[in-house]
């Protein structure tokens, strides 16, 4: 066994555990024995396997979230940036998605960070649609609408089709370009998120 690894490789590790076995199968003795070290190089990093989860969290929102936002920030072409959201989507470890999902309904740490990950994403959705539109309640219907086909699509025990995935992205799309979404009526209580 080596005796370090990267920070991060524990992280992609814990990602791909949560993938693999779900939330409760993420254990230390897993965890290094998938890297091939000791726990020595685990507690060179983490003082606790609290230390450890919640770092894992916060890198999988940095990673999955904040960074991919970044990166769709930087492409100015609405058209060719939704063209790299749906990309991006279907690259998202779903697995491990929904397996912090259910790991959220029982710890509050870590539903905190789901809540704030699930605004995030809706977010870049709605001012998509926003610029796309042009009419708030048209992106918010958008936003709603493709927040709920990622989640669902995390969550279904069905057998991942990315194909089928991108082709229901891209007539969403098409719809909101086509002012498919004129005529929505109003929200009753309010928005979803306040944009």
């Amino acid at each position: 066994m080596t005796t370090v690894a990267a920070r991060n490789s524990f992280f992609e590790t814990g990602l791909i555990i949560l993938a693999d076995r779900g939330f409760g199968g993420l254990k230390l003795a897993e965890v290094c024995n998938r890297l091939g070290v000791t726990t020595g190089s685990f507690y060179h990093y983490f003082t606790n396997w609290g230390a450890y989860t919640r770092g894992l969290i916060g890198y999988w929102k940095q990673d999955r979230t904040d960074r991919l936002a970044e990166l769709f920030g930087r492409q100015s072409d609405p058209r060719k940036r939704m063209q790299l959201i749906i990309q991006s989507v279907l690259a998202l470890p779903h697995s491990a998605e929904a397996a912090i999902r259910a790991w959220s309904s029982i710890d509050p740490a870590v539903h905190a960070v789901q809540v704030e990950v699930d605004r995030q994403r809706y977010q870049v959705c709605y001012d998509y649609a926003l610029e796309i539109a042009g009419d708030p309640r048209q992106a918010e219907v958008f936003a709603d609408f493709a927040v709920y086909v990622l989640v669902g699509y995390e969550q279904a025990t069905l057998e991942r089709d990315p194909a089928t995935y991108a082709w229901i992205s891209q007539q969403l799309v098409d719809l909101l370009e086509a002012g498919g979404f004129a005529g929505v009526p109003p929200k009753r209580g309010g928005s979803t998120i306040q944009p």
